[in-house]
């Protein structure tokens, strides 16, 4: 099995996600039930992953090949690392709480709306393990469709407009990187990932490169100024839609600049970090003051998205300046941290937009001036709320603290103001998530509306408490997560710090 388990985590999902299908709406409870069985299954499967890993190298494990188009070179290509195993993993954790959140929310067509999330699942999942540039770029691509529908069938009365803009921002950034993959595979005559890092590239040809990788992966992340669809997609989204959006696909992007960027085009990874942190600090900064301003809880959320994801561009891009021959450890802490704070935000993020999806499932609203003084009649859902703000705001004892925390450290080691920026997220993020959770939660009821309300049920309560979880063993012991990763990272460091010239 572990030969081929990999392609049991992509296609098991794909093909139980046609399954549900055929099922049909008609048998709505068996497709969820068949839906949540096959999630379940899955996430079971990805464990043989950690358990059976060897942290101590930086090759490919659970390696599958096999030739696919054989006149380009191209193979079925699979294998994980310390980098995309912890994201393989969050993907398949994500997918569960997402079908238990829609269980009895979503009416409209159940057994679509949960085969799309399994499709989704596996082809997530192939882009993780993918190991031909040409695999990975099918899968990339083909993601993108069954969140376009989400967005567009089970979204708000906006959906078809964000559905839209969401698909042609991602897509026409994907058409640089295929061209450049393109390129390489001309020089090489493969379309390997691996035998692309070890690709001779000028400073010309990776500058052309660079900024094709950009387009495809800033666009995802999403970086600023490329950011403009995420707000609109989150806002439309229907709650599980927005959970897989934030906790799994912005993932992508960052995971395009780790297996992409760095080790492809090292040296103008190094010309163009100036331009990169002041990027990642605007996010940081201006998106953070943006976030203070927003009247709806989900566009809140989905701005402090973008703030919290300048994080890992920062540590990922400091690491150049940050790097010192006798004291490595500031590159090499940025670029650690950045992978952590990308699983932390999986589990924040999600948890910030379930607890949302609970009221709006009960009220229809997401304005914050709709609620004020839930807490009295929501008291263990509030408890849960004010512990993943308290994860948000990055506060220690969570996992929002860790990576954070890492690519702070990391960033003085580069230039003192450049952490000095980066923490003030800190005091905004704490001023925009604290202003919501006192108009929300505390004080007196201040809309009749709010009496009503009843506190969560048994699967509500089960789904937060999952991530409650996981963001408070991740805050208190990150170190099982942090040792997978070490090695593949500290690779990664010695490919990006190679010049290629």
């Amino acid at each position: 099995m572990e030969n081929s388990i990999l392609s049991l985590l992509i296609w098991l999902p794909i093909f139980g996600g046609g399954l549900v299908v055929l099922l049909g709406n008609e048998r709505a409870v068996t497709a969820r039930w068949v839906s949540l069985a096959i999630s379940i299954l899955v996430f079971v499967m990805s464990l043989s992953l950690w358990t059976g890993f060897d942290s101590s190298t930086h090759l490919m494990q659970f390696v599958e090949k096999s030739s696919w188009i054989t006149h380009f070179n191209i193979h079925y290509h699979l294998g994980v690392d310390g980098i995309s195993m912890p994201l393989i993993i969050l993907t398949t954790f994500s997918t569960i709480l997402v079908i238990a959140a829609g269980w009895e929310v979503i009416q409209k067509r159940p057994a679509h709306y949960m085969a799309a999330f399994l499709i989704m699942e596996g082809l997530i999942i192939g882009v993780f393990s993918s190991l031909d540039a040409i695999l990975f770029y099918a899968f990339w691509e083909a993601s993108l469709i069954p969140m376009l529908l989400i967005v567009g069938i089970w979204g708000g009365d906006n959906r078809v407009y964000a559905a839209i803009k969401f698909f042609l921002y991602t897509f026409l950034g994907s058409v640089f990187m295929l061209l450049s993959l393109i390129y390489m595979y001309n020089k090489s005559g493969s379309f390997s990932i691996l035998d692309m890092h070890d690709l001779s590239l000028t400073v010309a040809e990776q500058a052309w490169i660079f900024w094709a990788f950009f387009m495809a992966f800033a666009v995802k992340v999403p970086m600023f100024p490329v950011h403009t669809w995420l707000p609109d997609a989150h806002v439309q989204a229907p709650t599980g839609g927005s959970v897989i959006l934030a906790a799994i696909m912005l993932k992508m992007g960052g995971y395009g600049f780790f297996r992409f960027s760095l080790p492809i085009t090292p040296d103008a990874s190094l010309q163009f970090s100036g331009v990169m942190i002041a990027l990642s600090l605007i996010a940081i900064v201006y998106i953070g003051f943006v976030a203070l301003v927003q009247r709806d809880m989900k566009k809140l959320i989905a701005y402090s998205s973008i703030s919290h994801m300048g994080f890992v561009t920062l540590g990922v891009f400091a690491l150049f300046l940050a790097y010192n021959p006798n004291s490595p450890e500031g590159a090499f802490l940025g670029l650690e941290g950045a992978m952590v704070q990308m699983i932390s935000h999986g589990f924040i993020s999600a948890a910030m937009f379930l607890v949302v999806g609970v009221l709006y499932d009960r009220l229809h609203s997401r304005e914050i001036s709709t609620y004020g003084g839930v807490i009295n009649t929501m008291p263990k859902f509030t408890g849960f709320a004010v512990l993943f703000a308290m994860a948000n705001v990055g506060l220690p004892g969570t996992s929002g603290f860790v990576g954070e925390f890492m690519i702070i450290l990391g960033a003085v080691q580069a230039n003192i103001w450049y952490a000095v920026l980066a923490a003030t997220t800190l005091i905004v993020g704490a001023a925009y998530t604290l202003w919501m959770v006192k108009r929300v939660f505390w004080g007196k009821i201040t809309n009749p509306a709010v009496q009503t309300l009843n506190d969560i049920n048994g699967r509500e309560f089960s789904i937060l408490a999952i991530l409650a979880l996981a963001v408070l063993i991740m805050g208190l012991y990150p170190q099982p997560v942090i040792e997978v990763m070490h090695v593949s990272i500290d690779h990664l460091l010695h490919q990006a710090l190679a010049s290629k010239l």
